[in-house]
Formats: C-alpha cells, structure tokens, sequence
C-alpha cells in the first residue's frame, strides 16, 4: 500500500508540475512576444497617454488590444494581475517533486557508485547546494557586469560558461538521469529566484512611488527586463533537461556533460531565432534564419556524434552468445530484484523461463535505455549490456 500511494503523490505531483509549467512558460513566451511585436500607437491619444506600444490580435472570436506604456500610466486601476504565481507554483511542485523521487531515494536515484562513490545524506546536501550556488554566481554576474554598452553579451558569454562548469560537475558527481536533471532544475530555480527576487519586487518598489506620487526610478524596469530576457533563453534548456532522463543514450555517454552543454545550447539559439523574428516580423524584414540553423546545425552535429555503429558491423566482429552467458550476467546484475521473492515490476528473471518470457523487456531496460539496474547499482558494464544485445539480436536463443 505504501508504494502505491507514493506511485499517486509521483503521478500527481508530476501532473501539477508539468500543468503550472506550461502556464508559466506559455506566459513567458506570450509576453517577449507581445513586447517584440508592438508598434507605436496611431491614435494620438494613447500617444497622449504615454502608450509606447499597441497591438491589434484576434482570438477565439474577439478582438484585442494590449497597449505599453513607455513608463507608468497615468493611473493604475483596482484590479491589477499579477504574473508570478505560476512561476512559484512551477518551483514549488518541481522541488517537491525532486524531494520525493531524488532527494529521499539518493542512494538509488542520485547515486552511481561507478561515477562518484559517496553517501546519500552527502549526494542530497550537495545537490540544494548545487542550486543555490549557481543562483548565487549568476546574481553576482548580473548585478556586477550587467550595465554599460556591452553588458548584456559580457552577461551571458560569463553565465554560458558557469553552466558549462557546472554541467560538468554534476555529471562527475551524480548519475547521468540526475545530473540532467540537476542542472535543469539549477536553471529553474535561477528563473524562480529571477522572479521572486527581481522582477516582483521591482514592479512593486514602482507601484509604490506611483501610489505616493514620486518619481519611479526606471532601474526597476530595466533590470526586470533583463532577467525576464534571460528566463526565456533558459527555457528551452530545461525543458530539455527535465525530458532527458527518458534518453539514455543522452545521459549515459562517456561525455555526456558535453551531451548536456552542446543540446542546451541549441535549444538557447533556437530560442533566439523566435526572439529576434518577433522583431524582424514587424519591421517587415526577413526572419533571421541563421539562429534556428545554429541551433539546428549543433543537434544535428550531436546526432551524428552519437550514432551507434551499425548492428551489422558490430556482430561481425563478435561471437555468438550462449544462453549460458546471458544467465550468468543476469544471475550477477539483475536476479537482486528480479526473483520468486522480490519480482520488481513483476518480472522474474531467476529461472531461465523468466529470462526468455521477459528477453524483450531485459533489451529495452538494460540495452536500449540503460535504465537497468537502476543508478547502475549492480554495476553492469558495458560488455555485458552489448552482450545481452547481441543475443536479443540473435532472436534470443536459449
């Protein structure tokens, strides 16, 4: 019973997180978008209003007309919405959600005692720290480097290279799955803390001398404007990295830190093509192509580089498996969790009937995914992964 219930809190806590995520990111691309897309007004008195910017859209059967003001309205109204709860409900059922898979479960889901051999309570302690460091590192760039003429490209060049750093160490420290994951979930709470600390407290410093008839200091807004801009080139990022630990063949490679850094940044490139179209569209000229072919460009790079060898070339450089082979590995790396007594997911692979019903499903989990044994505890090598390969490509004999 207890299992089952920790299966509905995983499923319901990964629902919640993944509906607020998407009302979140949708928000986040609607307004760089909207921001990229207005024109100045034609009517003279929004112009007298202060409105820098409009825009005429038809949706759902209505029509719309958002307007900005170059700096603050002449009057605010009593309802004013605010965008920031479904960025802390994104990171609240993120964290969670992390807690109970990750944190709680170090020892089998952070922990490869081949990559970095510690205890749970260390791995766990390390990861938050993981988090906040990086936070903290990409703050201290932001406030110290990110004003003058060329502060925004000093910015990012300098946060490109922390994220590179950091992608590294997760994967010398961590599990493959994990350690994607924790670098996603480091540029998540980076984006959360870019709204909890800056961007909120900014609108309502401005809100405030408007309401005590001051002067509005426009460092609130310019700052906010930067770390919404590097929100949504974060965004595709992590996207990448909370769907990877369904890729192995991503996270498991020699150098999957470079796996990691090379996809991130196309996402981040990629990202910039829709950014700067946004503009190019509405000064009616050509979309700036050369982002998305970047981008395009890397994943594909990256997909040539991890192109298996064809299965062909392989099996003929190698001998036939015996069945006897395949038990002995089995008996080694899988029968811990997979006998009479403990038949994990139901599979039984103790006795040489379970081995064969189940051949397909030992394929896909310990070749094809390399999720089994899971974190790799029995430490299976990649010899006997090709060798379980090899007799499945035989038509698994026995």
């Amino acid at each position: 019973m207890e299992t089952y219930l920790l299966d509905w809190a995983n499923l319901l806590l990964r629902w919640t997180h993944v509906i607020v995520a998407i009302a979140w990111i949708g928000s986040s691309f609607y307004f760089v978008w909207l921001d990229n897309s207005l024109t100045p007004p034609e009517d003279d008195e929004l112009r007298k209003k202060g409105v820098g910017g409009e825009l005429w859209a038809v949706h759902g059967g209505g029509f719309y007309n958002p307007t900005k003001y170059l700096g603050v309205p002449p009057r605010l109204p009593k309802h004013l919405h605010w965008f920031y709860w479904e960025s802390y409900s994104t990171w609240l059922s993120g964290f969670a959600l992390f807690t109970a898979l990750y944190l709680f479960n170090a020892g089998t889901f952070l922990i490869d005692r081949q990559v970095h051999d510690w205890r749970p309570v260390a791995a766990s302690t390390t990861a938050i720290i993981f988090l906040t460091v990086f936070w903290l590192l990409y703050d201290a760039i932001c406030r110290i480097f990110g004003g003058g003429r060329h502060g925004d490209a000093v910015v990012g060049a300098m946060i490109f290279c922390v994220i590179v750093v950091a992608a590294w160490a997760a994967c010398q420290l961590y599990a493959g799955r994990a350690a994607f994951l924790l670098t996603g979930a480091m540029l998540a709470t980076t984006m959360s803390a870019n709204v909890y600390f800056w961007i909120i407290p900014g609108q309502r410093k401005v809100i405030a001398s408007m309401q005590a008839g001051e002067p509005v200091d426009p460092v609130h807004g310019q700052r906010g404007k930067q770390r919404s801009v590097h929100n949504t080139y974060f965004t595709l990022p992590v996207l990448f990295a909370m769907l990877s630990n369904h890729y192995s063949f991503a996270y498991t490679h020699e150098h999957n830190w470079l796996v990691l850094v090379l996809i991130m940044l196309a996402g981040a490139l990629i990202r910039q093509f829709f950014v700067a179209r946004h503009k190019t569209e509405v000064a009616g000229q050509p979309a700036p192509w050369r982002w998305a072919i970047a981008g395009i460009v890397v994943l594909l790079g990256v997909i040539a580089w991890l192109a298996p060898a064809p299965a062909a070339k392989v099996a003929a450089t190698q001998a036939p498996v015996s069945f006897a082979e395949v038990q002995a590995v089995i008996a080694q790396r899988c029968v811990a969790c997979h006998n009479a007594q403990l038949a994990n997911k139901g599979v039984d692979l103790h006795t040489a009937e379970g081995i064969l019903k189940n051949a397909a499903q030992i394929n896909q989990q310990a070749v094809v995914l390399k999720q089994m044994p899971l974190s790799n505890a029995t430490h299976i090598t990649d010899d006997e992964r090709a060798l379980l390969g090899r007799w499945f490509a035989a038509g698994a004999p026995h």
